[in-house]
């Protein structure tokens, strides 16, 4: 093979097959580096919507040279001086906005309090003061969830959308709107203040388990699970909880995400297909991460009324405790979700009950309360409620009706794995024999 520029032979692979290597590493290097480098753009510019802009050509940029000169030693670096450059070279442009930026950061830095002795030891990643800054209460509830799952964790609109249960329209408006009103109402990149915490923390903890919660079962794609998005949820519920280890609900959220991630081995087969839990090897479960697990609902219980977090971790370590699903406590666990709709009502968790009943008290129980919520509109775009109902119906041995909803449910998942699920149980149902339908 000849260089395109030289003429000269190359043992190089071919431009396709070097940019797609490039592209790979860029992915791969913008999702580890993306939150760091747009928490220390905000941080030094005080601006998001300038950080996001300059941390996009950094990485167009890297797309360019990268190529030529390969990959640098240390490319977060590289990203990192590459859109500090062209922030700078923007504000030399534009004198009013460079003006603008100046006044607000010194109006921040007077309304901020002085940094206790020995906090930047206990919050050592910037990435969480962008957290607290975008869980600030002038911030609409859903805004702040859209906001850092698009910024920190680097989703796209789509995915967040997803998250949510709405339009990625509606999202869209969302991430928008927020970053405006950061940015109308001068809204301090800092931490906190004890007697603010309580008050802004169930936002963090919201927005860190809905990462957790996309790695554990991506919206969208060719794999199940985003290992990546999970274990950067537990890493920084592990620094949370190093900055407020009497927080009993941060106990419960970080308890709840390692019992599930404990079982991440065993939930795709060797293609990567999906393996539900009734199929599951349990000898693949992580039994440390497990027993960490366990510790911590122990804490999050302990000492006042459960919280939502604590609640569901205790319903994730009977699932883990269990060693099988027949010999899982049933009854306990529709007990623990009664309390948990008591706490936080949600169609969600309504799904979740009922699927449990199912197994408590057979599936003509669970199928009565999945569709007594059928009017329910936020379950309409919702796959594992359809994939639900289609369950329980094959398993009623009511097969037309299963195929229906398993086609339903087949249009509304996001990710490969899950259609080839639904397709092998659609195909079952479809081949059943005409004399058990």
């Amino acid at each position: 093979m000849a260089d395109a520029r030289t003429g000269k032979p190359t043992d190089r692979p071919g431009p396709e097959g070097v940019e797609a290597s490039v592209e790979a590493s860029v992915e791969a290097i913008f999702r580890e580096e993306h939150g760091r480098l747009l928490a220390s753009l905000v941080r030094r510019f005080g601006d998001l919507d300038l950080a996001e802009e300059v941390a996009s050509e950094a990485i167009e940029a890297a797309l360019v040279h990268w190529p030529v000169g390969g990959v640098p030693p240390k490319p977060g670096a590289w990203l990192m001086t590459t859109a500090r450059r062209r922030a700078v070279d923007r504000l030399r442009r534009d004198k009013a906005y460079a003006a603008r930026l100046a006044v607000m950061q010194v109006e921040a830095e007077r309304a901020a309090p002085a940094p206790a002795a020995g906090a930047g030891d206990e919050m050592p990643d910037e990435r969480l003061q962008l957290f607290f800054t975008c869980a600030h209460p002038a911030l609409h509830a859903d805004d702040r969830g859209a906001l850092m799952l698009r910024c920190l964790a680097g989703l796209t609109t789509p995915e967040v959308a997803r998250a949510f249960l709405v339009p990625s329209a509606t999202m869209g408006k969302r991430i928008v709107r927020a970053k405006k009103k950061i940015r109308e109402a001068r809204i301090p990149f800092r931490v906190p203040d004890a007697d603010e915490l309580p008050e802004r923390l169930p936002g963090v903890l919201q927005v860190i388990y809905s990462i957790f919660t996309e790695g554990y079962a991506a919206s969208s794609g060719p794999h199940l699970q985003r290992l990546d998005l999970a274990e950067e949820a537990i890493r920084l519920a592990r620094i949370l909880r190093r900055l407020l280890p009497a927080e009993r609900e941060l106990a419960g959220l970080l308890a709840l995400m390692l019992l599930v991630h404990a079982r991440r081995d065993a939930r795709t087969g060797p293609e990567g297909d999906l393996v539900l839990l009734d199929e599951q090897d349990r000898a693949r479960w992580d039994r440390a991460m497990i027993e960490e697990g366990r510790g911590l609902v122990a804490a999050a219980l302990a000492g006042g009324p459960p919280g939502p977090y604590g609640v569901q971790a205790a319903i994730a370590a009977l699932h883990d405790e269990a060693a099988d699903v027949a010999t899982t406590d049933w009854p306990q666990i529709v007990a623990l979700y009664d309390v948990l709709l008591a706490l936080a009502p949600s169609p969600v968790v309504e799904v979740n009950r009922a699927a449990a009943v199912a197994l408590r008290d057979g599936p003509e129980a669970g199928l009565a309360l999945l569709d007594a919520l059928a009017g329910e509109p936020r379950l309409r775009a919702y796959s594992p409620y359809v994939s639900a109902r289609a369950d329980l119906l094959q398993r009623l041995g009511r097969f037309p009706e299963a195929a229906a909803a398993y086609r339903a449910a087949l249009a509304l998942a996001g990710t490969e794995p899950e259609r080839a699920h639904l397709r092998r149980r659609l195909a079952a149902v479809e081949s059943a024999p005409p004399d058990r339908v």
